[in-house]
């Protein structure tokens, strides 16, 4: 399902095209919110029993008479979303009050408005775009301003350190995420999300998937970098410099309380299925079957797409217990200095490899 099959749908249409476009946009909306929201229970129950299992610790548990967690904990997500629906929505006296609110919304929109370039299947996208990976590229490095206006309306020294180095890591590492990209566009000569999903089909060197992953060594070190990247422009540990509790209180939401932090933490885990998800398409097949030919059909195809992203944010969830946090210094170092001039020498790698191998 499309934007555009719901436009050639409405009877209506020719006569009234605005009215036709912004009413085909908000029936493609409505399922995507309510898909991130799910998405984010699931995602914060799986980090709760996994962070409890990584630290020998039980996690959510339900026992006992009362109100508790449910059986094996399941309604802590809902508890913890409902508990910060419910508190008070408190705005510094000292803020810039009207960018204090419009801040979280902008955070929401950028990792919200991703979602209609990402294909979940080969037929349900919101909006098969010819420059599928350009538009995603460029719409994510909205929450970038809505960081910016948090940290600054809330006029707290600690907001205003964490913006600045959120901003600053976020565009440091979309240039490496940008020119990992870049080889899978140079194999599969298309822009489109679903053309590069679709020139992953079938098997290469006789018994893998035809996945880009595996077309040549230079795309496997694409996709790690693209994969160490998006974990930094996501903020997750070890990259999580912007947060840094220690330091930083709580970076640029220091001062933000209620459903607007809530905003923040769904935008973080929307985010997180974005980069699993652009990896998937790009890297990993997208929606094509691990074993080509066998359970592919567009059912399938959906249940494959969220596997696989699903196992990237399950790495992610990792990372967060195994590697310690990196200093300000080494984050920067480590884009500038070791991703960003191995992403451009893997360009010329890949331009090589096809020019002589094929």
């Amino acid at each position: 399902m499309t934007v555009d099959n719901l436009i050639n749908w409405f009877p209506f249409g020719a006569e009234w095209p605005v009215i036709t476009f912004v009413t085909a946009v908000l029936i493609c909306a409505i399922p995507v919110f309510l898909f991130i929201a799910v998405y984010a229970l699931v995602a914060i129950y799986g980090e709760l029993k996994i962070s409890s299992f990584m630290q020998d610790k039980v996690g959510p548990m339900g026992q006992g008479v009362g109100l508790h967690a449910g059986k094996w904990g399941l309604l802590q997500p809902v508890a913890d979303a409902l508990k910060l629906i419910l508190k008070e929505d408190i705005i510094p006296e000292s803020a810039d009050k009207k960018l204090f609110i419009l801040a979280p919304f902008v955070v929401f929109v950028g990792a919200f408005i991703t979602f209609a370039a990402l294909p979940f299947s080969q037929e349900i996208i919101v909006a098969d775009m010819n420059i599928g990976v350009f538009y995603i590229l460029a719409v994510s490095s909205l929450g970038v301003i809505g960081i910016i206006l948090a940290g600054w309306s809330s006029n707290n020294k600690w907001s205003l350190y964490g913006a600045m180095r959120s901003a600053a890591q976020i565009i440091s590492y979309e240039i490496p995420a940008g020119l990992s990209i870049i080889p899978i566009v140079m194999l599969t000569g298309t822009l489109s999300m679903q053309g590069i999903i679709v020139s992953q089909q079938g098997i290469i060197w006789g018994f893998l998937p035809n996945w880009i992953i595996f077309n040549n060594p230079f795309t496997f070190i694409a996709f790690f970098i693209f994969f160490i990247s998006g974990v930094a422009e996501c903020n997750r540990t070890p990259f999580d410099i912007p947060e840094a509790e220690s330091e930083l209180v709580a970076g640029a939401f220091t001062e933000y309380s209620g459903m607007r932090y809530a905003f923040f933490f769904l935008s973080e885990y929307a985010n997180m299925f974005v980069v699993s998800g652009v990896a998937v398409a790009a890297f990993l097949g997208g929606w094509n079957s691990p074993i080509p030919g066998f359970m592919d059909s567009p059912s399938w195809g959906l249940f494959w797409f969220i596997g696989k992203s699903m196992s990237l944010i399950f790495l992610m969830i990792w990372f967060r217990w195994t590697f310690p946090r990196l200093r300000v210094d080494q984050l920067m170092s480590v884009c500038w200095k070791v991703l960003l001039p191995i992403s451009f020498v893997n360009i010329f790698g890949v331009g090589i490899w096809n020019l002589l191998v094929g």
